[in-house]
């Protein structure tokens, strides 16, 4: 399922238009979003928790040359989903 899917089948459970489902849609996404960036975590009961996390400094190789690259640490989102989502 895709987000455009996924907003024809909110919008038919809801009752809402489907640009209606696809803007709540979007809204969400740009809420957490937004609230990752400032750190914070966002636990949704029964579906998962969103949160950021930091990548610590690690070695690599550039896959053309082989040469060992240093790869910066860097803070990236992370979805822990909850326990009935583990177990389907």
């Amino acid at each position: 399922m895709n987000k455009k899917e996924l907003g024809k089948e909110l919008a038919k459970r809801a009752e809402l238009t489907p640009k209606k489902a696809n803007h709540v849609i979007n809204e969400l996404i740009s809420i957490i979003k937004e609230y990752l960036e400032q750190g914070d975590t966002i636990r949704l009961v029964g579906f998962g928790t969103f949160k950021v996390v930091e990548r610590k400094e690690r070695k690599g190789r550039n896959p053309q040359t082989g040469e060992e690259i240093l790869i910066p640490s860097k803070r990236v989102p992370k979805f822990v989903p909850a326990k009935d989502f583990k177990n389907l």
